[in-house]
């Protein structure tokens, strides 16, 4: 029997558009969480979702951040997107490596800092392009010059940092950008220090508008 044509009903309600879901999936237990949560709109629909533990290097995160994300809820043609943030920790350059490959075959983002992610903070109050040591200095330096008196990790800063963003899009992007210049891989302990958190804050500000 041949199908029956619908007629059009100028009072049924206009199906709505699904809106695109980013899921941040990271290593990190409070600061990056506390940290991207702010970009949660109306327009911008962010889940974020901390890695278990046997995930956390850099290779396992990314092969396993798909797992982390419910396949009901997962829709890359709708427009969801899947970034991975990590810090270089004892990653490897092999096992960043890997991660990059995962991620580009994948269709993923990295967010990626060296040595640690408050060195994007720090790029709100200084254009810090030398080399630093580990996490511990890092936060030291966030603390100097009055700019984060008395800062502790997974301290919530975003609206003392948010007045400086576009400084920091610009420290990050330009540092990149020097790193590619003088021939270093992003990914890599050779960059230090550098971050491409930059991209995804970049990404999760066009989706806000």
């Amino acid at each position: 029997m041949a199908r029956m044509k619908q007629e059009y009903n100028p009072n049924r309600a206009p199906i709505r558009k699904r809106r695109p879901v980013i899921y941040i999936v990271c290593e990190g237990k409070e600061t990056e969480i506390k940290y991207f949560r702010h970009f949660r709109t109306r327009n911008c629909l962010v889940d974020i979702i901390p890695i278990r533990s046997k995930h956390k290097a850099a290779e396992p995160l990314v092969r396993h951040a798909k797992d982390m994300v419910k396949p009901a809820s997962y829709f890359p043609k709708d427009g969801d997107r899947i970034w991975c943030v990590f810090d270089r920790d004892s990653n490897t350059n092999e096992m960043l490596s890997k991660a990059n490959s995962v991620a580009q075959a994948s269709g993923y983002g990295i967010a990626y800092s060296n040595p640690c992610f408050e060195y994007w903070f720090l790029l709100h109050f200084a254009d810090h392009i030398g080399y630093v040591g580990d996490a511990d200095e890092v936060l030291r330096l966030l603390r100097e010059d009055g700019r984060i008196p008395g800062y502790e990790k997974n301290k919530d800063i975003f609206y003392e940092l948010f007045e400086r963003q576009a400084l920091a899009l610009s420290r990050a992007g330009k540092r990149v950008k020097q790193l590619y210049g003088d021939g270093l891989v992003i990914l890599s302990r050779e960059s230090n220090p550098c971050t491409t958190v930059y991209e995804l804050v970049e990404y999760l500000n066009r989706q806000s508008k």
